[in-house]
C-alpha cells in the first residue's frame, strides 16, 4: 500500500510539473522540493538501507550540478534542470538509464512535433493563449513534459516501487 502511495506522489508530482511546464513555460520550485522531501519518506518507510538512500542523494546532486551546467549554456531551463535531479533521486542509478531513455526519447518527439506545429498550424487558428504561446518560435520546449515521461516509463524499474507492481 505505500508503494502505491508513493508513486501517486512520484507521478502526480511529475504529471503537476508537466502541466504547469505547457500552460506557463515555469515549473515551480515546490514541485521539485516536494519530490525531493517525499523521497526519504517513502525510500526509508520501504526499508532502503542508508548507504543505498545516501548513493541515491549523491546520485541526484551529480544530476543537479550536470543540469545547472546545461542550464548556464541555455540548453535547458532551471526548473527542468531541478525537476530532473529530483526524479533522479527517486530512479537512483538503478533506474536512470529507463528514465533518461525515455525523457530523451519524449523530448525529441516534443520538440519534432513543436518544430512542425510551429511551421504548418497559424497562431490564429486557436484561441488558447498557452497553444499560441508554444506556437511562437520565441518560445522554448516545454521539457518537464519529457521528463515526466521518462519518470512514469522509469517506475517499474525503480526497486523501492516496483515491489507492488509485480503480480503475486
Amino acid at each position: 500500500m505505500l508503494e502505491l502511495l508513493a508513486i501517486a506522489a512520484f507521478a502526480g508530482l511529475l504529471i503537476y510539473a508537466a502541466c504547469s511546464d505547457v500552460a506557463r513555460l515555469i515549473i515551480p520550485n515546490w514541485v521539485s522540493l516536494a519530490m525531493l522531501a517525499a523521497f526519504p519518506v517513502f525510500a526509508l518507510a520501504a526499508g532502503m538501507p542508508l548507504r543505498e538512500f545516501g548513493l541515491h542523494l549523491a546520485f541526484g546532486a551529480g544530476a543537479l550540478v550536470v543540469g545547472y551546467f546545461m542550464f548556464a549554456a541555455n540548453v535547458i531551463g532551471g526548473g527542468d534542470a531541478k525537476l530532473f535531479a529530483a526524479a533522479t533521486v527517486w530512479t537512483g542509478f538503478v533506474a536512470f538509464i529507463p528514465f533518461l531513455f525515455g525523457t530523451v526519447i519524449a523530448g525529441g518527439i516534443l520538440a519534432l512535433a513543436l518544430l512542425a506545429a510551429r511551421q504548418f498550424v497559424a497562431q490564429a487558428e486557436t484561441n488558447l493563449p498557452f497553444v499560441n504561446r508554444l506556437l511562437t518560435g520565441q518560445s522554448g520546449i516545454p521539457y518537464g513534459v519529457a521528463i515526466m515521461a521518462g519518470g512514469l516509463l522509469a517506475i517499474p524499474s525503480i526497486p523501492f516501487l516496483s515491489t507492488s507492481l509485480t503480480i503475486p
